[in-house]
């Protein structure tokens, strides 16, 4: 009799232990399913059990909180996009009337001094308005989806092009760029946002580059392009946010947003591509990677 009792009691067990193993089983899969299917459906449990009922409550809570922080962090974002696109819109305004008086100026008579100021006011003033236009573009991205003209470009003609309109700024900072021959290089891509890249890559070669830059324009299993400079403090730049906004490396310029290289990285991916940096031994080096 007791023997019965024994075998009873263990199959009894094997099939509570079986139950149990295809509860977890069930839990597993319902938050998969969550993950994968972007659902916001809770944890349930067939079986009753104490242990497992409290662990499901605590994954529910866990799951609600998560999911709390997420909406609270899609509202912060929205109100952080709405906030800059605001500052650009109302920094715009007084900015060109600032040009526009500026401009009269120049046409009045003025002393030698005078002109000295006047061009060093104009010069902080299209600064200003280069800060003004990223911030601009780049809340007028993340908040927009433009549409893409894809067109077979010249890829190497056209850095080319925005190298040698940037040669007064590069000699302005004492920087060489050495373009290095290679073969031409053809992609399928929007001219308008390839053109934004290159002219943020060579903006922040000529705001942190500590010696001469090294360009290349290359055909991998996809079109690449490599701006390559050295940077001072090396050490001191944080690698994985480069691309994050607003950060600046050197915290002694104040003529940059820190906004380049994350519309670069933002711009890219809407192409299809990817931008990567590095640095190693003292040289600074992005690679922005294009669909062919």
């Amino acid at each position: 009799m007791a023997v019965y009792f024994l075998i009873s009691f263990t199959i009894i067990l094997i099939i509570y232990i079986v139950v149990l193993q295809l509860q977890l089983r069930n839990i597993n899969r319902q938050l998969d399913k969550r993950m994968t299917e972007n659902t916001r459906q809770p944890v349930s449990l067939e079986l009753f059990n104490k242990e497992l009922n409290t662990l499901s409550a605590n994954i529910n809570k866990c799951l609600k909180a998560e999911e709390t922080l997420r909406l609270k962090s899609i509202r912060e974002e929205k109100k952080f996009k709405e906030l800059v696109a605001n500052i650009s819109h109302d920094l715009r305004t007084p900015l060109t009337v600032l040009k526009g008086y500026q401009q009269l100026l120049e046409k009045g008579e003025l002393s030698k001094e005078q002109r000295k100021k006047l061009d060093t006011a104009q010069k902080y003033a299209d600064e200003l308005g280069v800060l003004i236009e990223s911030f601009f573009e780049y809340t007028y991205l993340i908040n927009a989806e433009p549409e893409m003209n894809i067109t077979k470009i010249n890829l190497t003609d056209l850095v080319t092009e925005c190298l040698v309109e940037s040669i007064t700024s590069f000699e302005e900072r004492n920087l060489a760029v050495r373009f290095e021959d290679t073969p031409i290089v053809f992609v399928q891509t929007d001219r308008k946002m390839v053109l934004r890249i290159v002219q943020n890559l060579i903006r922040n070669c000529i705001s942190y580059a500590d010696g001469d830059i090294g360009v290349q324009v290359l055909k991998r299993q996809n079109a690449a392009i490599i701006f390559r400079n050295p940077v001072k403090n090396a050490s001191e730049i944080d690698v994985d946010r480069l691309f994050d906004r607003f950060y600046t490396a050197d915290k002694s310029r104040s003529n940059t947003t820190g906004l380049g290289l994350a519309i670069v990285k933002l711009l890219a991916k809407r192409l299809g591509g990817s931008a990567n940096v590095s640095i190693q031994s003292g040289y600074f080096e992005i690679i922005v990677e294009l669909p062919q």
